[in-house]
């Protein structure tokens, strides 16, 4: 009898089965990913606070940053700032150090679903690098604050992991706790009107 083969597909609430070795964008739902990114706590949940600090929280955050940084950017990028973590909401948010053990897998995963997600809300499917970089840049800036107000970090430790060339726009920002439904409902909501901003323009 030959082998069963391992099954590699999800299934979604929106009923759609997501298959993970070659997803397309025909199973991709905006519903899923602002659900599953809500429930997705970053720093592996080690965090203060009554309700985590969630991947949909965090993606909001950078977004906002994004758009500070970059006044006037086509809403097409402000888009991709808002969903540069969204494969998270199927593979979970892996810290730096496992990610780093896993290697190149991970990362190969990580393209695919990133791939398929963008074609399906309009965006390249790999973004121009200097986009990329400048969405990096908000990232990082997230994690400093991330870290030091929430995460146990101290100014010192942060610092020396998440260098940034300004820290003064990290004095300007605060960072939010709310229930999973409360973030999941803030997220779709700023998705809806950035789309609205795209079809608009």
């Amino acid at each position: 009898m030959p082998p069963r083969s391992r099954r590699a597909w999800q299934r979604m609430l929106s009923g759609r089965r997501l298959d993970l070795l070659d997803p397309t964008p025909f199973d991709i739902e905006i519903e899923d990913i602002a659900h599953g990114l809500a429930f997705v706590a970053r720093w592996n949940g080690q965090t203060r606070g009554d309700w985590p600090y969630s991947v949909a929280e965090h993606s909001m955050l950078v977004e906002d940053i994004f758009a500070k940084m970059n006044p006037g950017c086509d809403v097409a990028w402000r888009l991709a700032a808002l969903l540069h973590d969204a494969p998270e909401y199927v593979i979970g948010d892996m810290i730096s150090p496992v990610k780093s053990a896993l290697g190149q897998e991970y990362g190969a995963m990580d393209e695919r679903l990133t791939a398929a997600i963008h074609r399906r809300f309009g965006l390249p499917a790999a973004l121009p690098v200097a986009i990329k970089k400048k969405i990096k840049k908000a990232d990082r800036i997230s994690a400093r604050l991330e870290a030091v107000q929430i995460a146990g970090f101290t100014e010192t430790e942060a610092k020396k992991l998440f260098p940034l060339e300004s820290a003064g726009i990290v004095s300007e920002l605060s960072l939010t706790l709310r229930p999973p439904a409360d973030v999941r409902a803030a997220f779709l909501e700023r998705f809806t009107n950035l789309i609205r901003s795209i079809d608009e323009s």
